[in-house]
């Protein structure tokens, strides 16, 4: 049945220390039925399923078949959430394999949603249907959007249900990564106290993510390095289409530098640094504001397991890293200020004066609720006869922008005009839980295109009805 699809496992995590794993196949579901098939993600991995009836792909995409030539996993990582140190794993997903694509670059082909493994921790293993389709939406929109991210290849309906506050439908979700390995891989690892697992853990990370290290004296510090201008260049990404991950633990927080785990995610509308949606985030510890400090500090966990490795002289050691966790304030902070001129699209000058320069339309855009997508458009179009843009601060800030000769075409790489706007993203899981998918397919075909103006696809652009019951978003189980 799978002869023609393409597969072409090399699985070479499972080489590593065996505490990094454990070996176990999906639990069978009742009755798969697909949801959503991602042919061009599909195409890009060489792969090809036409072949197969969508039951065939159905029983592929839940873990009911297997395919040949590869031994599934579970990953044992840790992690601190919310600030708390935990030992964790992939309570309810499966790696099915490495898969090889055409153009030589590894993936991993995951199952989210796949069953009970050994580090479920009391959980079932299973995943609604809700969250799973946010993730594919999120996770292909983040991707649109230019951004490094993992992606979603299928969902499937798992003809069974699930019991959270209430019965809901179960689905899983074929997650494709360049790999699974995270801040809280390498806390597990450290928690066990075994260095040469440590060490033979950042080769691997090298040797798959950043091979242009390979042969540098430390190798330790510069994987640090690395992660960290990575981990800086995302959070600016963030940053620049207004994105809040809800959940900046250090187990989401992947070595190769790609967006993980889309579960309380939202964007933003009116621009405010604190906000919010996820329900359990009670102190806003990852507010959209907060992003940049909290990863200084996943950054700092990273570098505390690799203390052993930098020196042999461990308070050395520890001297060398604090050196290098307290440049990110300097790091991310050029990298921002080098996308906000682009965001506005002018040429770079002196630091202060464009700092302030910002600092002041930030400033309006929060005193005055406004759209943060929508106003850089705005700007970007010379469309500014909102009634909001006759404020007279604003004038004054707009006369020296105009003066700033700003390049459009600059502006438009950065700066989106279709984001998964969280009312459309909640209207889209509804219609689905209705079983009408068309206003899934629509938003994810305006997503396609986020760059694009597009007159017939206005109302993707508007923000939601205003309310007086704050947006909540949920981690996704």
């Amino acid at each position: 049945m799978q002869n023609n699809i393409g597969w072409n496992f090399d699985n070479s995590y499972l080489n590593l220390s065996k505490m990094m794993t454990a070996q176990l196949s999906p639990v069978p579901v009742k009755d798969p039925k697909i949801i959503l098939y991602n042919e061009k993600l599909a195409k890009e991995l060489g792969l090809n399923f036409s072949s197969l009836s969508k039951d065939q792909q159905a029983l592929i995409f839940s873990g009911n078949v297997l395919p040949v030539g590869t031994v599934p996993w579970a990953e044992a990582y840790a992690g601190h959430q919310f600030g708390h140190f935990v030992m964790l794993g992939d309570g309810r997903a499966i790696v099915l394999g490495e898969h090889v694509a055409p153009d030589k670059k590894r993936f991993d082909i995951q199952l989210k949603g796949s069953g009970k493994t050994p580090y479920s921790r009391g959980g079932d293993g299973r995943a609604a249907l809700g969250p799973m389709l946010r993730e594919y939406i999120i996770s292909e929109a983040i991707h649109h959007l230019t951004i490094p991210t993992t992606r979603s290849l299928a969902v499937v309906a798992t003809g069974q249900n699930v019991m959270r506050e209430t019965i809901l439908p179960g689905a899983i979700l074929t997650r494709v990564a360049a790999s699974h390995i995270r801040v809280g891989t390498f806390e597990f690892v450290a928690a066990q106290k075994d260095v040469g697992a440590l060490q033979e853990l950042i080769m691997y990370c090298i040797d798959r993510h950043y091979p242009e290290l390979k042969g540098e004296k430390i190798p330790a510090l510069q994987l640090f390095r690395a992660v960290m201008h990575r981990h800086a260049d995302l959070i600016v990404n963030y940053m620049r289409i207004g994105f809040i991950h809800g959940v900046l633990n250090t187990d989401n927080v992947a070595i190769s530098g790609e967006s993980i785990d889309y579960g309380p995610c939202a964007f933003m509308d009116g621009y405010d640094p604190k906000t919010k949606f996820s329900s359990i985030d009670h102190q806003g510890r990852y507010a959209y504001g907060n992003q940049a400090k909290i990863a200084q500090w996943n950054m700092a966990r990273f570098a505390e397991t690799l203390i052993p490795l930098v020196d042999v002289d461990l308070n050395k050691s520890i001297e060398i890293l604090e050196k290098e966790i307290a440049n990110f304030a300097d790091i991310y902070g050029a990298k921002s200020l080098e996308m906000m001129r682009g965001k506005l699209g002018i040429q770079a000058g002196d630091t202060e004066e464009d700092h302030f320069f910002i600092k002041e339309l930030l400033d309006w855009m929060h005193a005055n609720k406004a759209d943060y997508t929508n106003t850089f458009r705005d700007l970007m179009n010379e469309n500014m006869h909102h009634s909001i843009y006759q404020n007279e601060d604003f004038q004054s800030w707009y006369a020296k922008f105009i003066k700033k000769n700003p390049d459009k075409n600059i502006m438009k790489k950065y700066n989106p005009v279709f984001i998964p706007r969280n009312h459309k993203v909640e209207d889209a899981l509804q219609h689905a839980h209705d079983n009408n998918l068309e206003p899934l397919h629509k938003l994810l075909q305006v997503l396609e295109k986020p760059y694009e103006e597009n007159s017939n696809q206005s109302e993707y652009q508007m923000p939601g009805p205003k309310s007086d019951v704050p947006y909540q978003t949920f981690c996704g189980t």
